[in-house]
């Protein structure tokens, strides 16, 4: 970060000129249907960290994490729902509880996904103080209605960090999930985040973690954190982790997840701040989202936006069809929830504006394939 940019921002601030920082380089997506947006409220000060999934009847139940407490990753907060029962056009208008509090502090960050056996998979983070968190699974076989008792997945001590939408399932019916892990000290997490994956062969009942440990370069102060896994057409996965090296760093594994290839940097710019990626299955392209620091400008370097699609044909080697959804300089826009419906795509993520909390409000995003490709 270059010395005096804090002060340089907060200076803006003071005399009401952030909104004459020049916006982020790149067209705007002009097809895109904001159909949810969910804003704090008293006693509601924070709306994040959701994912989608659909269900026999057509209903689409978006579950995601509704704070009660603070608006901090230590505030308390429960996993609730809304419903859609046309493709993602409109939404329900009040919360179901999905998972309460589960946690002396919170319980937060889910995914879902349906399996290949049929069932609903539900997965989050359970957190019990600042120095730790850990994620557990529950599964329904009534499409959402109802919930088996928790599994746990990791059965070490620790501070586990699993963003929202990353449990995946592999062809070979493989469940697998990539987390960071924090070195706890005194009681809290200090230090560098290391990435590392755990998969089931039983549709969840016992994990194990992969043989490799990830590191970012030494000069690297966080780490890695947050990372992401696709599937690729070889049968390989690719891992993304944000850092604080400007770009996403990238692994390999060419044994579903046991093993890694050591992180290296991609050529995907971004601030401090994840990527969600997955397979299209009209196309079988990659469509990815993530805030496109190529190109940015000084003054909105570190800062989440904007908030951009891009397409890759050759899985992630190369990205094109690049274009931006948001592009807000004050706009906070991370922890994207992809889910392919018909020939549309869904995208819940966080869009706070960064003066007044930029984690507070989820929006949902409705947006033709077709023109992820114009």
């Amino acid at each position: 970060m270059r010395p005096g940019y804090i002060v340089t921002v907060v200076a803006l601030i003071a005399l009401g000129a952030v909104a004459q920082v020049a916006k982020p380089k790149g067209s705007i997506m002009k097809d895109v249907d904001k159909v949810l947006v969910l804003d704090p409220s008293p006693g509601n000060p924070r709306n994040s960290e959701g994912d989608f999934v659909q269900l026999r009847d057509g209903t689409i139940l978006f579950a995601y994490t509704r704070f009660t407490g603070s608006a901090s990753d230590y505030g308390a907060a429960d996993i609730v729902g809304r419903y859609s029962q046309d493709g993602g056009k409109t939404w329900s208008k009040e919360d179901t509880m999905i998972v309460p509090n589960e946690g002396a502090v919170n319980t937060m960050s889910v995914s879902m996904l349906r399996l290949q056996s049929g069932r609903i998979a539900l997965f989050y983070l359970v957190k019990e103080s600042h120095g730790s968190c850990k994620p557990y699974l529950r599964l329904s076989t009534d499409e959402a209605k109802t919930w088996s008792d928790r599994i746990a997945c990791i059965d070490v001590p620790g501070y586990f960090v699993v963003n929202n939408d990353r449990l995946v399932q592999l062809n070979t019916g493989r469940l697998l999930f990539p987390t960071a892990q924090h070195p706890v000290v005194d009681g809290k997490i200090q230090g560098r985040g290391t990435a590392l994956c755990y998969f089931s062969d039983d549709e969840g009942l016992t994990w194990r973690a992969s043989d490799t440990r990830l590191e970012a370069p030494a000069d690297s102060r966080s780490g890695l954190q947050e990372p992401g896994v696709v599937e690729l057409a070889d049968a390989s996965l690719m891992m993304l982790s944000r850092t604080d090296q400007g770009c996403q760093y990238r692994s390999f594994s060419k044994d579903a997840g046991v093993t890694w290839s050591p992180a290296e940097p991609s050529d995907l710019l971004s601030p401090v701040s994840p990527a969600t990626f997955e397979r299209i299955p009209k196309t079988r392209d990659l469509l990815i989202a993530w805030n496109n620091h190529d190109g940015i400008a000084d003054e909105l370097r570190g800062k989440r936006t904007p908030f951009t699609l891009a397409i890759s044909t050759d899985e992630g080697k190369t990205w094109e069809h690049v274009r931006n959804i948001e592009d807000d300089p004050n706009g906070w826009y991370c922890y994207t929830a992809m889910e392919f419906v018909g020939d549309h795509v869904l995208l819940g993520h966080c869009a706070g504006d960064r003066r007044t909390g930029g984690l507070n409000t989820t929006q949902i995003v409705r947006i033709a394939i077709d023109a992820l490709y114009k």
